[in-house]
């Protein structure tokens, strides 16, 4: 089960999401802070950001869709745990800032699941009430036996989170996969939605989500990977690559783990040759540097840890050399 994975990972579990580590884990990466977005262009292999003129803000890097070319700012949002509140208003505010932001700020990505309880309905009921004026890309799972009960659910995470649309529908964990899978193509045929994915956070499962890249039709896949956890590098991103396959990444920074690794320790001063002013940055943009990853997706209901986040998909990315001066450097 991921039901970990997609935790507001700034945050070590038993601490609050503004807690002191997170402060410490910040003041000491801002210590080389930069302004964003005066890098030079990203290469094609990184993505592209458009020039923008004298008077513009920096756009976000994008990728494609492998499948359709579609363009996707490589910066996401997870829900879970993070959206799964009740309806006070005042409980629902922070998470109804992080949206804003999210897509003032150019991202579009938000992954849920019925899985994370009210998290779905909390997204649709958030993005209704402020207009949906810059259009989501949303994702959510099939996490079920059967296809009835599969149909059922889908609908329903349809109707709670898209409102009636849904971009992205993925098989959670590869519960019933063929089944569900049938379902989806004939879903996407029927314009039901519009990608078709599948997930797990198992590496004991990593084969078989490369048996699927290679012998199904799999617009989308949902892994783990981070600085320290790297073994979708050895088979299953090229398998995606190879096959045209969109990778979004859960579990970024390990749960909050990353964070505890560099507790009171500065930036390197390297860091900012890929125009990188915090540690959230620094791990997301290790993962941005491999060509193959589209996405990945941290989970959190913090605003300033959302700002933090996003920086990391505007400006250079690292090059495979820095990327494995970066493993180094942490001792990895």
């Amino acid at each position: 089960m991921d039901d970990q994975r997609h935790h507001d990972a700034r945050t070590p579990r038993g601490s609050t999401d503004s807690g002191l580590s997170r402060r410490e884990v910040l003041a000491a990466g801002l210590g080389s802070a930069l302004l964003l977005g005066a890098g030079p262009a990203q290469s094609p292999s990184q993505g592209s950001a458009s020039g923008p003129a004298s008077d513009e803000k920096p756009a976000m890097i994008t990728r494609p869709i492998p499948r359709t070319g579609e363009q996707l700012p490589v910066i996401g949002l997870g829900t879970w745990q993070t959206f799964n509140v009740g309806t006070d208003a005042k409980e629902r505010a922070p998470l109804k800032d992080v949206l804003k932001r999210f897509l003032e700020r150019g991202g579009r990505v938000i992954d849920s699941s019925p899985m994370y309880d009210r998290a779905e309905l909390v997204v649709g009921d958030l993005l209704t009430e402020q207009g949906q004026q810059r259009a989501p890309f949303l994702a959510s799972k099939v996490w079920t036996m059967g296809k009835t009960e599969g149909e059922q659910q889908m609908r329903t995470s349809i109707q709670r989170m898209g409102r009636g649309r849904m971009d992205l529908m993925q098989v959670h964990n590869l519960v019933d996969v063929k089944t569900h899978l049938a379902t989806l193509r004939e879903w996407q045929e029927a314009g039901r939605i519009r990608y078709v994915g599948v997930t797990h956070y198992q590496p004991s499962s990593f084969d078989t989500l490369e048996k699927l890249v290679r012998q199904e039709a799999i617009d989308f896949v949902q892994l783990p990977y981070s600085i320290v956890q790297r073994e979708v590098e050895n088979r299953l991103l090229p398998a995606c690559a190879e096959r045209g396959v969109a990778v979004l990444v859960m579990s970024p920074f390990e749960q909050g783990g990353l964070f505890e690794k560099v507790r009171g320790k500065p930036l390197p001063p390297w860091a900012a040759d890929f125009d990188c002013s915090s540690w959230a940055q620094y791990f997301l943009k290790f993962i941005l540097g491999h060509p193959a990853v589209t996405c990945p997706i941290p989970a959190t209901s913090n605003p300033k840890h959302l700002e933090d986040n996003l920086k990391a998909g505007f400006g250079r990315l690292p090059d495979e050399k820095t990327r494995a001066k970066m493993v180094k450097h942490l001792g990895l």
